[in-house]
């Protein structure tokens, strides 16, 4: 009986001693190095790829989108997602996701045939009409995480005049803007040509302030 109380005993000390343990080492130590070589190698990336405006101040994260609600910005792509309830809007997902349904989905249809004709309907202008066949596919559908900050050159393009009309720019100045501000494949080769919609945004105001 004395044997069994102190075989469990032992037992539990030495799974103790091992709690304890692996609590420091996984749980202090191993985090403290990562985050320490983190802030050494890569300290932007680690601190949340921050963006800052022309006064220094942060504005957002290169990695994250935002949402516009005046048309004289250019727009990001769709952010369904997980769908807006309680903890969930456009943008400020506390989860994000993508919407999980499948291309015949009649919520999905409706969505995308709701986005395209805002689309056509916000970006067209007195001097310039925009067609349906003309709107890209990231102008109407959301990215598998809903925080995509990126949008396609087409749909940069396609925005151009809208902005330039609302913001008494000239379009080759807004044109220029876009191409200043697309970033081609990664290595070449990897992905899309793509544009930052902050990034973008952040010159602009720039511009209309200089």
């Amino acid at each position: 009986m004395n044997n069994s109380v102190g075989n469990a005993g032992r037992l539990l000390w030495a799974g103790l001693r091992a709690l304890l343990a692996l609590t420091v080492v996984c749980g202090v130590l191993y985090p403290l190095a990562v985050t320490g070589v983190a802030q050494a190698v890569f300290p932007r990336q680690a601190n949340g790829s921050e963006i800052t405006d022309a006064s220094g101040k942060v504005v957002g994260s290169e990695l994250i989108g935002q949402t516009y609600k005046d048309l004289k910005w250019f727009q990001p792509r769709p952010s369904n997602g997980l769908g807006e309830n309680s903890v969930n809007t456009q943008y400020k997902l506390i989860l994000s996701g993508a919407t999980n349904r499948s291309g015949d989905n009649a919520d999905l249809v409706k969505w995308v045939t709701d986005a395209k004709a805002a689309v056509v309907k916000d970006n067209s202008t007195a001097d310039h009409k925009v067609k349906p066949s003309d709107v890209p596919a990231d102008a109407v559908t959301s990215s598998g995480s809903g925080l995509d900050p990126h949008i396609s050159p087409e749909y940069a393009k396609l925005q151009v005049n809208r902005v330039a009309e609302k913001n008494g720019l000239d379009v080759k100045q807004v044109e220029k803007l876009v191409a200043d501000h697309t970033d081609d494949r990664i290595l070449g080769f990897i992905g899309e040509p793509r544009v930052n919609v902050l990034q973008l945004n952040i010159a602009l105001k720039e511009l209309t302030n200089g």
